[in-house]
Protein backbone atom coordinates (compact mmCIF):
# COMPACT_ATOMS: atom_id res chain seq x y z
CA UNK A 1 0.00 0.00 0.00
CA UNK A 2 1.43 3.52 -0.40
CA UNK A 3 2.16 5.41 2.42
CA UNK A 4 0.53 8.56 1.91
CA UNK A 5 -2.71 6.22 2.45
CA UNK A 6 -4.22 5.85 5.41
CA UNK A 7 -7.34 3.62 7.07
CA UNK A 8 -8.49 4.17 10.24
CA UNK A 9 -11.54 2.76 12.42
CA UNK A 10 -14.71 5.03 11.52
CA UNK A 11 -16.70 6.85 13.74
CA UNK A 12 -19.98 8.50 14.07
CA UNK A 13 -18.46 11.61 12.63
CA UNK A 14 -17.65 9.62 9.93
CA UNK A 15 -21.08 8.49 8.81
CA UNK A 16 -21.57 10.97 6.04
CA UNK A 17 -18.68 10.15 4.20
CA UNK A 18 -18.76 6.51 4.08
CA UNK A 19 -22.59 6.87 3.19
CA UNK A 20 -21.11 8.80 0.31
CA UNK A 21 -18.70 5.71 -0.90
CA UNK A 22 -21.45 2.90 -0.33
CA UNK A 23 -23.42 5.41 -2.26
CA UNK A 24 -20.86 5.35 -5.44
CA UNK A 25 -20.62 1.46 -4.79
CA UNK A 26 -23.97 0.47 -5.03
CA UNK A 27 -24.21 3.05 -8.32
CA UNK A 28 -21.44 1.37 -9.72
CA UNK A 29 -22.78 -2.21 -9.47
CA UNK A 30 -26.26 -1.14 -10.80
CA UNK A 31 -24.83 0.34 -13.64
CA UNK A 32 -22.54 -2.70 -14.08
CA UNK A 33 -25.94 -4.72 -13.96
CA UNK A 34 -28.08 -2.76 -15.83
CA UNK A 35 -30.42 -2.35 -12.83
CA UNK A 36 -31.10 -0.25 -10.58
CA UNK A 37 -31.01 -3.02 -7.27
CA UNK A 38 -30.78 -0.52 -4.62
CA UNK A 39 -33.35 1.76 -2.69
CA UNK A 40 -31.00 4.56 -1.35
CA UNK A 41 -31.47 7.71 0.70
CA UNK A 42 -27.78 8.80 1.80
CA UNK A 43 -29.58 10.91 4.75
CA UNK A 44 -31.23 8.38 6.05
CA UNK A 45 -28.52 5.59 5.34
CA UNK A 46 -26.31 8.03 7.18
CA UNK A 47 -28.32 8.10 10.47
CA UNK A 48 -28.82 4.57 10.66
CA UNK A 49 -24.83 4.17 10.04
CA UNK A 50 -24.15 6.43 13.13
CA UNK A 51 -26.41 4.33 15.65
CA UNK A 52 -24.91 0.91 14.10
CA UNK A 53 -21.67 2.67 14.72
CA UNK A 54 -22.44 4.05 17.77
CA UNK A 55 -23.70 0.50 19.10
CA UNK A 56 -20.50 -1.35 17.45
CA UNK A 57 -23.07 -3.46 15.71
CA UNK A 58 -21.39 -2.32 12.52
CA UNK A 59 -17.64 -2.05 11.93
CA UNK A 60 -16.22 0.48 9.36
CA UNK A 61 -12.41 0.90 7.89
CA UNK A 62 -11.97 4.21 5.68
CA UNK A 63 -9.02 4.86 3.61
CA UNK A 64 -8.06 8.30 2.79
CA UNK A 65 -5.47 10.03 1.07
CA UNK A 66 -3.01 12.06 1.93
CA UNK A 67 -5.50 15.14 1.22
CA UNK A 68 -7.60 13.45 3.39
CA UNK A 69 -10.24 12.72 1.07
CA UNK A 70 -12.18 9.33 1.54
CA UNK A 71 -11.29 6.97 -1.06
CA UNK A 72 -12.12 3.74 -0.40
CA UNK A 73 -13.91 1.52 2.72
CA UNK A 74 -14.53 -2.21 4.36
CA UNK A 75 -17.68 -2.53 6.21
CA UNK A 76 -17.95 -5.27 8.55
CA UNK A 77 -20.34 -7.01 11.12
CA UNK A 78 -20.56 -10.05 13.18
CA UNK A 79 -22.35 -13.05 12.29
CA UNK A 80 -23.20 -16.40 13.37
CA UNK A 81 -23.71 -19.99 12.20
CA UNK A 82 -23.34 -23.53 13.26
CA UNK A 83 -21.85 -24.51 10.35
CA UNK A 84 -18.67 -21.43 11.04
CA UNK A 85 -18.26 -22.97 14.52
CA UNK A 86 -20.22 -19.89 15.91
CA UNK A 87 -19.07 -16.52 15.15
CA UNK A 88 -17.52 -14.87 12.29
CA UNK A 89 -17.24 -11.95 10.23
CA UNK A 90 -19.43 -10.79 7.30
CA UNK A 91 -17.45 -8.15 4.56
CA UNK A 92 -21.07 -6.28 3.06
CA UNK A 93 -19.43 -3.59 1.33
CA UNK A 94 -15.36 -2.76 -0.02
CA UNK A 95 -14.93 0.05 -2.55
CA UNK A 96 -12.37 1.59 -3.69
CA UNK A 97 -12.55 4.86 -6.05
CA UNK A 98 -11.87 4.08 -9.35
CA UNK A 99 -8.94 6.14 -9.66
CA UNK A 100 -7.32 4.74 -6.52
CA UNK A 101 -7.75 1.27 -8.03
CA UNK A 102 -4.82 -1.19 -8.14
CA UNK A 103 -2.73 1.01 -5.41
CA UNK A 104 -3.34 -1.76 -2.71
CA UNK A 105 -6.07 0.11 -0.50
CA UNK A 106 -8.59 -2.91 -1.14
CA UNK A 107 -5.72 -5.02 0.66
CA UNK A 108 -4.97 -2.71 3.12
CA UNK A 109 -8.77 -2.74 4.10
CA UNK A 110 -9.12 -6.33 4.13
CA UNK A 111 -5.59 -6.29 6.26
CA UNK A 112 -7.91 -4.33 8.71
CA UNK A 113 -10.98 -6.12 8.41
CA UNK A 114 -8.51 -9.60 9.31
CA UNK A 115 -6.27 -7.92 12.32
CA UNK A 116 -10.04 -6.97 13.76
CA UNK A 117 -11.55 -10.63 13.03
CA UNK A 118 -8.72 -12.01 14.75
CA UNK A 119 -8.89 -9.76 17.90
CA UNK A 120 -12.55 -11.00 18.25
CA UNK A 121 -11.72 -14.71 17.82
CA UNK A 122 -13.70 -15.15 14.88
CA UNK A 123 -13.36 -18.54 12.51
CA UNK A 124 -13.56 -16.89 9.50
CA UNK A 125 -14.38 -13.87 7.03
CA UNK A 126 -17.75 -14.10 4.17
CA UNK A 127 -17.73 -11.48 1.31
CA UNK A 128 -20.25 -12.49 -1.40
CA UNK A 129 -19.65 -11.16 -4.81
CA UNK A 130 -22.28 -11.61 -7.78
CA UNK A 131 -21.66 -14.46 -9.81
CA UNK A 132 -21.76 -12.35 -13.42
CA UNK A 133 -18.75 -11.46 -16.05
CA UNK A 134 -18.71 -7.99 -15.04
CA UNK A 135 -17.68 -9.20 -11.32
CA UNK A 136 -14.67 -11.27 -12.39
CA UNK A 137 -12.28 -9.00 -11.57
CA UNK A 138 -13.44 -8.52 -7.88
CA UNK A 139 -13.91 -12.66 -7.76
CA UNK A 140 -10.44 -12.32 -8.89
CA UNK A 141 -8.92 -9.79 -5.80
CA UNK A 142 -11.15 -11.56 -3.68
CA UNK A 143 -9.35 -15.59 -4.32
CA UNK A 144 -6.15 -13.87 -4.61
CA UNK A 145 -6.41 -12.49 -1.10
CA UNK A 146 -7.43 -15.82 0.31
CA UNK A 147 -10.89 -16.30 0.08
CA UNK A 148 -12.45 -19.57 -1.58
CA UNK A 149 -15.16 -20.09 -3.25
CA UNK A 150 -18.25 -21.90 -0.93
CA UNK A 151 -21.02 -22.26 -3.96
CA UNK A 152 -24.52 -21.06 -3.45
CA UNK A 153 -25.89 -18.12 -4.30
CA UNK A 154 -26.61 -15.05 -2.51
CA UNK A 155 -30.49 -14.42 -2.27
CA UNK A 156 -32.58 -11.65 -0.31
CA UNK A 157 -36.16 -11.55 0.69
CA UNK A 158 -37.66 -7.72 1.45
CA UNK A 159 -39.71 -7.55 4.11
Amino acid sequence: METDITIHRATVDDALKVAVLVDELLTEISHAIGVQAFNYDLEEISIKLQDLIEQNKYIVFVACSERNESIGLLTLYESYALYAGGAFGTIPELYVRPAYRSSKVGLGLLLHAREFATSKGWSRLEVTTPPLPQFDKTLAFYEREGFAITGGRKLKMDL
